[in-house]
C-alpha cells in the first residue's frame, strides 16, 4: 500500500466512460487512490509492473485478450485481488462465475443508465479486497479445495429428516463448490443463501448442478424440500425461507433488506430455527459483514448443529468471525472438512443418537 495507507487501484476497462466513472467513484473514498487506468490487458500489464497496485478492477470483455484470460495470467504469475466488472446478463454471469473460480475476489455489475448511484458498493469491496491481499495470493489458482475424508462420509450417508441451511457471501462461489462437491446423490435437503447479483443466481445454480451429484436448482416458491435436493435463493427482491412441518417447502417472501441484503442469510436461518429446531444443521461460510450470525445463533439455541468456516480458509473472515464471537458456531472447521461434517451431522445415525 501507499505510505499514506490508502489502497492503490488500477482500473482496467476498454470504455473510457466506464474508466472515468469507476475512477470518480473510487477517488471519492478518502481511503482509496486510483493510481492509473488501462484500456486493455496489454496496457494493464505494463501498468501493473510500473504502479504495483493493491487491487485491480477488471472488465470482462476487452480487446486483445479477454478478462478471463488476463485474470488467469495474473493469478498464475502475480496473484493480487481482482474485482471483475461485468454486464448483468446471462453471458456476464457465466464469465463472472468462471472468474470467481479462477480466484477473482468479487464481481460488480455495470450500472444501467437509470442508476442514481452507480457502483455504490465498489469502494467497500475494494477496501476489503486490499485487506485480503495476502490471502488471495496464497489461494490463487488453487480451485476448489480437496474434501479430504468427505468421500467416505458420502459413501456411508443415509438420509434422515434433517435439513441443512448454508449462508455465504464473498468467496462463496469456490466455497460452495467445495462443500457441495462432497455431497452424494441422496444428500441432505439443503437451502443456500449466497449474496450475488440477481442475474447470477440462475447461472450459478446451473453451474453447481453440473458439478455436483445432487440436484441443484434455483429455489421457487412452494418447491418441495427432500433428500437429494439443493436449492439456491434467487437474487433480487425476495428472501428464501423454509415452511411446513412434515411436508417442508421453500417460501420466497417479499421484504426489505436485512443487514443490507436481500435475500438475507439471517432470514433463512431464522426460518429454519423456527421450523426445524434440532432437526437442522446451519453452516456459515466466507463473507463480508455479519449477515447470518444472529440467525445461526437462533438455530443453535433451537438445538441445531452449527458449523463455521475457519479464518485460514476464508477469503473474507467476516460473517463466520461474527458468528463465532457471539457463540453461534458450535464447530469451526477448514473448508475442506465442512462437507464431511455436514454429512456426519445429518446421516440417519446422527439423528438416532440426538
Amino acid at each position: 500500500m501507499m505510505t499514506n495507507g490508502n489502497v492503490k487501484v488500477l482500473v482496467v476497462d476498454d470504455s473510457a466512460t466506464m474508466r472515468s466513472m469507476i475512477t470518480s467513484v473510487l477517488n471519492a473514498d478518502p481511503n482509496i487512490d486510483v493510481v492509473g487506468s488501462a484500456g486493455d490487458p496489454l496496457e494493464a500489464r505494463s501498468a501493473i509492473k510500473q504502479l504495483n497496485p493493491d487491487v485491480i478492477t477488471l472488465d470482462v470483455e476487452m480487446p486483445n485478450m479477454n478478462g478471463l484470460e488476463f485474470l488467469e495470467k495474473i493469478m498464475r504469475l502475480r496473484p493480487m485481488p481482482v474485482i471483475m466488472v461485468s454486464t448483468l446478463t446471462s453471458r456476464g454471469a457465466e464469465v463472472s462465475l468462471a472468474a470467481l473460480e479462477l480466484g477473482a475476489f468479487d464481481c460488480v455489475g455495470k450500472p444501467a443508465m437509470s442508476d442514481a448511484n452507480p457502483f455504490a458498493d465498489l469502494p467497500a469491496k475494494v477496501r476489503q479486497a486490499a485487506s485480503s491481499k495476502s490471502k488471495i495470493a496464497s489461494v490463487a489458482g488453487a480451485g476448489p479445495s480437496s474434501n479430504g475424508g468427505a468421500s467416505s462420509a458420502a459413501a456411508n450417508f443415509r438420509p434422515s429428516t434433517k435439513v441443512v441451511a448454508i449462508g455465504a457471501s464473498t468467496g462463496g462461489v469456490d466455497a460452495l463448490i467445495t462443500v457441495l462437491s462432497s455431497y452424494p446423490e441422496n444428500c441432505p435437503p439443503t437451502l443456500i443463501t449466497q449474496h450475488m447479483p440477481e442475474t447470477f443466481t440462475s447461472s450459478f445454480a446451473a453451474r453447481l448442478n453440473r458439478l455436483c451429484k445432487a440436484k441443484v436448482a434455483e429455489a421457487t416458491d412452494g418447491a418441495v424440500i427432500g433428500p437429494g435436493q439443493v436449492y439456491l435463493a434467487p437474487g433480487g427482491s425476495q428472501h428464501l425461507e423454509i415452511t411446513g412441518g412434515m411436508n417442508m417447502r421453500c417460501r420466497l417472501r417479499e421484504g426489505g433488506t436485512v443487514n443490507g441484503h436481500r435475500p438475507s442469510v439471517d432470514v433463512l436461518f431464522e426460518s429454519v430455527a423456527a421450523t426445524c429446531g434440532r432437526k437442522a444443521t446451519g453452516v456459515i461460510l466466507t463473507g463480508m459483514g455479519r449477515d447470518g450470525a444472529a440467525g445461526l445463533l437462533k438455530m443453535r439455541k433451537a438445538g441445531a448443529s452449527t458449523i463455521g468456516q475457519n479464518e485460514n480458509t476464508c477469503v473474507v473472515y467476516g460473517m463466520p468471525k461474527v458468528a463465532k464471537e457471539i457463540g453461534a458456531v458450535e464447530t469451526q472447521l477448514p473448508l475442506r472438512r465442512i462437507g464431511e461434517e455436514i454429512l456426519n451431522c445429518t446421516t440417519i445415525r446422527a439423528e438416532r443418537v440426538s
